[in-house]
């Protein structure tokens, strides 16, 4: 019974919005940051940041995680400037990050 427990804690840490999938998504965003203000000056960084992570596969949030704890080569590099040049992220960045600047406050 107990073994079942830790089990069912385990596969619950380890869904979406579990506590695994929150760290990895925090260490992504730690890699990611650094790129988008060298690569991408002037766009607003947060909302930036959270859109590339956003639109990344669970393979490329481990992947920039991992980054984030040992430090950013050159593929990592190209991997966020290849995530943040996507439909899906810039739609995103438009409609998140750049709208609270573009639309007149009335």
């Amino acid at each position: 019974m107990r073994w079942l427990l830790i089990l069912v804690m385990l596969l619950a840490a380890c869904g979406e919005d579990g506590i695994a999938d929150q760290i990895a998504r925090a260490e992504a965003k730690d890699a990611v940051r650094p790129v988008l203000q060298q690569r991408f000056p002037g766009v607003p960084l947060e909302p930036a940041t959270d859109c590339v992570i956003d639109n990344a596969s669970a393979g490329e949030i481990l992947r920039l995680a991992r980054a984030g704890v040992t430090g950013l080569g050159p593929e990592e590099t190209q991997l966020v400037v290849e995530i943040a040049t996507r439909p899906e992220t810039i739609e995103c960045l438009l409609k998140d990050g750049l709208a609270p600047f573009l639309i007149p406050k009335g």
